[in-house]
C-alpha cells in the first residue's frame, strides 16, 4: 500500500481525530510531539480570525520542537474542514490552510474537487471521512488522497458498518492511505486496525480524558467512569446519528430511552455561536472508553498506546 511522504514520516500509526470544541492548539501540539498526527476542526477557532492565530501557534511550536529535536521530529498536524453547505466559513478557513501550508486536511460531510485542488496546490494531502464504500468511491473520484473509514462504535458522527466489512470492501479497489475509526483506545486495537488493512488508527475519545483537551473536568471524569454500556447512538442532537454519553443526556434533563429522532435539516456548521451550543451539554464519545482509566497528559496516553502496541505485536511473533 502506498503512502504519501507526509504520512510515511509519522512515528506511530495513529491519527488523533479532530474533536469539536475539545481540540485546540494545546492538544494538537502535544499530540504531534508525542508522535501521532494531531488535529483540530477549523471551526473550533471562534471568531474566524482566531484560526490564523492558532495556525501560527501550531506551526511555530512544531518548528521550534523539530529544530531542538532533529533526530526525533514531531508528527505532522491536520486541520478538519466541514464541507457541508451550512459552513459559511469554508472559503475563509481553506484559504488559511493554503497560506500556512497545512500538511493534512481532513474533510467531512461532503467531498469537493475544488477543496482537494486547493490543498494539492501547495503539496498538502486530503483525507476524507466516509461511513460506507459508496461514499469512499465518491471521495476518491473527487480527488481525495486517502480515506478515514468511520465504522460502528466511533465517537461523534459514527457509521454503522463493522470495521471488518468496511475495510475489506474498500481494499478491494483502493490501495492508498486509510485510517480506521471506531472504538480504538488501546495499542492492541491500533495493531488490529493495521491487521485488517488500515494504515492508521483514528483515535478520538481517549484523548478527551487528557490534561490538554478543552473539556470541562466533569466531561473528562465521565469518560473515565463510563463504558460502552453508557454510549447511546442517536440523531436527536444534530440531525446526524452519532454516539453520546448517556449520563450527559440525563444531566441535561432528558431520557435517553425516549429521545426520538432528529431532523437532518437542523445541521449547522456555520460561524454563528449557536451552532455548537448543544455539544456543550450533550457529550459525544465512542464505545472504546472502557480502556480509559484516568485523566492523563497526552504524552502518557500515547506512551500507553505504544507499549500496548508492542506487547500485542510480540504476542503474534
Amino acid at each position: 500500500m502506498s503512502l504519501p511522504a507526509v504520512l510515511k514520516s509519522v512515528p506511530f500509526p495513529v491519527i488523533a481525530s479532530p474533536m469539536f470544541i475539545l481540540s485546540t492548539p494545546a492538544l494538537v501540539i502535544e499530540q504531534c510531539k508525542a508522535g501521532v498526527v494531531g488535529s483540530m476542526p477549523a471551526l473550533n477557532a471562534r471568531p474566524a480570525a482566531q484560526l490564523e492565530e492558532w495556525l501560527i501557534e501550531i506551526t511555530e511550536a512544531l518548528a521550534a520542537y523539530n529544530a531542538a529535536n532533529p533526530d526525533k521530529p514531531a508528527a505532522p498536524f491536520a486541520i478538519n474542514q466541514i464541507v457541508h453547505k451550512s459552513n459559511d466559513r469554508l472559503e475563509h478557513d481553506l484559504a488559511l490552510c493554503v497560506k500556512y501550508k497545512v500538511p493534512i486536511v481532513i474533510t467531512s460531510l461532503g467531498a469537493r474537487t475544488d477543496v482537494n485542488e486547493a490543498v494539492h496546490s501547495y503539496g498538502g494531502i486530503v483525507l476524507h471521512d466516509i461511513i460506507n464504500n459508496k461514499f469512499a468511491k465518491k471521495a476518491i473520484e473527487k480527488g481525495a488522497d486517502g480515506l478515514i473509514a468511520v465504522a460502528t462504535g466511533a465517537g461523534g458522527h459514527a457509521g454503522t458498518i463493522s470495521p471488518f466489512a468496511l475495510i475489506a470492501e474498500i481494499r478491494e479497489w483502493f490501495y492508498g492511505p486509510i485510517a480506521l475509526s471506531g472504538a480504538i483506545a488501546t495499542g492492541g486495537a491500533v495493531l488490529a486496525a493495521q491487521a485488517m488493512g488500515a494504515d492508521f488508527a483514528y483515535v478520538g475519545s481517549a484523548f478527551i480524558a487528557t490534561d490538554e483537551a478543552r473539556a470541562v473536568d466533569a466531561y473528562k471524569q465521565m469518560v473515565v467512569d463510563s463504558s460502552s454500556d453508557d454510549i447511546l447512538y442517536s440523531s436527536k442532537f444534530t440531525g446526524v446519528h452519532g454516539n453520546y454519553l448517556k449520563p450527559s443526556i440525563v444531566n441535561a434533563g432528558m431520557d435517553p430511552d425516549t429521545l426520538g429522532n432528529g431532523d437532518p435539516s437542523q445541521m449547522s456548521f456555520g460561524s454563528g455561536e449557536s451552532s455548537g451550543k448543544v455539544w456543550k451539554d450533550i457529550w459525544g464519545c465512542g464505545q472504546g472508553i472502557g480502556a480509559v482509566k484516568k485523566v492523563v497528559p497526552v504524552r502518557e496516553l500515547v506512551a500507553r498506546l505504544k507499549a500496548e502496541y508492542e506487547e500485542a505485536r510480540l504476542k503474534l511473533v
